[in-house]
């Protein structure tokens, strides 16, 4: 199978989630990974939990859902960044990587001498990817940053929620998300441009610019009119009826996209009369008598359950679904003809486990999955034998001075 990264070798640095999804959906791309890890500990969503993999008998291994969602196609390697050896470890397995990628604290690597500005003159054409809070220039660049910080700190937070409740962050942790994709975007690019002029360079994301460009039209409001966007729930603030409503058995969301729809949709719950209302003949009126609107709307979704709406109003072609809880949607057929739920075999699990697929669905270069999420030094000895050609009894000697260790199968 031909894979679309299958030359490019990744060393990441990084740890938790924004670098850890970066460096997955690279790896789901071909890419090779080396996850490097902290002697012992590991990357720290190892222990985020419970929930944790179980193994034969029952019992809780080391390996939490958390560190499984992002950490597939990968290889761990245990090195000690904060020992000299470790340092030139390190620096030899760059000299043999494409990309490196890092989400330490503005300046935090300097001191190992694994900075940029340490190793782009010895290492001009490797791709040096900076994941951090606030980028690495302006007031903030050396605070430490947090998904829940930049949800709150870039307007995420502010118009989420209930209009009269209080600001509300989102579900997952979607700034680190979106710094994830952001950072492999700006690494592809990087590689692009590499190829046409043989240099490398340095990318920067950060989580707050990420979470701010991702508002998009909210920023745009504020931009435009010079007021906030007015927090709306799960309304919208410039299209009218786009929010969810509670059925008689449950919530279905309605996504009124233009007039027409609006007219179909009018008409089929018997309210032809909206149709030329000056207050709801287009979505400008709309918004502006969302008030007088909405509540008529909610009326008439609470007499009907929500596979009723959902049937009816696609035969229609007005958006309509259901506010599905996990469990309905990855049960969903949909779901499963996309092949968004995967297995693969653990070192520890008792059977399987499940994993979220990838999204990228390309017809020459498909996506694979060949390794489970490593456990914490799995393929030290592979990758110092194989890439740096250490004989077997200097890998045991730094191994004995605790420079690097190794988890093997079975321990």
């Amino acid at each position: 199978m031909q894979k679309s990264l299958a030359n490019i070798r990744v060393l990441d640095l990084s740890r938790v989630l924004a670098g850890p999804f970066c460096t997955q959906i690279l790896g789901d791309l071909g890419a090779e990974i080396i996850k490097i890890e902290r002697p012992g500990r590991g990357d720290d969503t190892r222990g985020w939990g419970p929930p944790f993999v179980k193994d034969k008998d029952g019992n809780n291994t080391s390996e939490s859902a958390y560190y499984l969602s992002c950490n597939r196609n990968k290889k761990s390697v245990a090195i000690d960044i904060a020992s000299p050896e470790g340092q030139n470890l390190i620096r030899d397995l760059i000299a043999q990587s494409d990309v490196v990628i890092e989400n330490f604290k503005v300046g935090g690597l300097h001191k190992y001498g694994l900075g940029y500005d340490d190793l782009k003159a010895d290492f001009p054409n490797v791709i040096y990817c900076s994941i951090s809070g606030f980028g690495q220039n302006g007031p903030l660049a050396k605070e430490p940053g947090y998904d829940f910080l930049a949800q709150a700190m870039a307007g995420l937070m502010a118009c989420t929620g209930e209009p009269e409740g209080h600001p509300m962050k989102v579900g997952v942790a979607l700034s680190d998300i979106m710094t994830g994709l952001n950072a492999a975007i700006g690494i592809l690019a990087a590689l692009n441009y590499r190829n046409e002029h043989g240099v490398g360079q340095h990318v920067d994301v950060a989580l707050t610019d990420c979470t701010l460009a991702s508002l998009t039209n909210i920023a745009q409001y504020y931009l435009t009119t010079g007021k906030p966007a007015p927090r709306q729930g799960n309304a919208h603030a410039t299209i009218v009826p786009y929010q969810a409503f509670e059925a008689s058995d449950g919530y279905v969301i309605l996504a009124v996209g233009n007039d027409t729809q609006f007219e179909r949709f009018a008409s089929f719950i018997n309210h032809d009369e909206w149709i030329d209302d000056p207050r709801f003949k287009t979505n400008s009126a709309r918004v502006e008598h969302r008030d007088t609107l909405v509540p008529l709307i909610k009326d008439a979704i609470a007499q009907q359950p929500v596979l009723y709406w959902v049937d009816e109003l696609e035969k229609i072609n007005v958006p309509c679904g259901p506010v599905n809880t996990m469990d309905k949607a990855f049960a969903m057929e949909q779901t499963q003809a996309r092949e968004m739920q995967i297995e693969m075999d653990h070192p520890l699990a008792a059977e399987p486990i499940h994993l979220v697929g990838s999204p990228f669905k390309m017809s020459e270069t498909p996506v694979s999955y060949d390794l489970p999420p490593p456990l914490c030094g799995q393929h030290t000895s592979e990758i110092l034998q194989n890439l740096l050609d250490l004989p077997p009894e200097d890998i045991a000697d730094l191994k004995q001075k605790g420079i690097i260790d190794e988890t093997s199968i079975g321990d």
